[in-house]
Formats: structure tokens, sequence, C-alpha cells
């Protein structure tokens, strides 16, 4: 198992800062730019976890090379049902330093959209940025 996936399934949301890069890109479903630098990706993390419902890991894959993983969820979103995908590609120091999540269906992206909306200036203070 993954140790992103392990922190995750033990809710051990303080040690997820220390396995991105400091530089490390997050792709969200819901916006069009990319979130840039750990202490951003960590609170956008945090607030994910407020957001879904039931999170559980269903499945992972890995390439030959280990750069590259994918771990397939399910989740629920203002009582909408959520199944996704978080890629994550991996630094030469084993560090992520790209986060890609996918989800579907649309009325899932759409209830998990309007959550995270209605967190992001929390996400922002967070992260310094307001």
């Amino acid at each position: 198992m993954h140790p992103f996936r392990a922190a995750v399934e033990k809710g051990d949301l303080d040690a997820l800062p220390g396995l991105l890069a400091e530089d490390v890109t997050f792709l969200s479903p819901v916006a069009y730019a990319p979130y840039e630098g750990r202490v951003m990706v960590a609170a956008i993390l945090r607030a994910v976890t407020q957001v879904f419902e039931d999170f559980r890991y269903v499945g992972e894959i890995q390439d030959a090379g280990g750069r590259d993983h994918a771990l397939v969820f399910k989740a629920r979103v203002g009582g909408r049902e959520v199944h996704g995908c978080d890629f994550l590609h991996f630094d030469e120091d084993g560090l992520i330093d790209e986060f890609c999540v996918m989800v579907r269906p649309l009325s899932g992206a759409r209830a998990l959209s309007e959550a995270m909306a209605a967190r992001f200036e929390s996400v922002k203070r967070e992260a310094g940025l307001s």
C-alpha cells in the first residue's frame, strides 16, 4: 500500500505535507487552473477530507518504474455518489510532484465543486493567500 493511501485511510492529515514535493502541482477535477505548492495542496487535501463522506480507496495501480500511481476511490458528496481516481506522479526523491484528480459522474463533480467552493476562502487562509 502506498504511504499516501495509508495516511488518508488512517486519517493522518499531518503526514500528508511530508509526502508532497515543495513544488507539487495539483490538478483539480473542477478547476481549470492548477494549484501549486506544498502548503496550498495540503490545505486543499485537508478541505477535501471534510467534503467527502464515506471515502474509501477501492483499487491501486502502479507503473513498473514506480513513479506513477493511480488510487481508485468511491465516496459521497452531498448525497451524490462519486467515483474517482487520484493520479500521483513522484519525483526522484519519492515525493508527489503532480497530483491529478478525476471524478465522475457529472452530478458528483458538480456537488464536489459546490462543496469545495464553499470552503475555498478557508483553504486560501490556511495556505497564507488571504
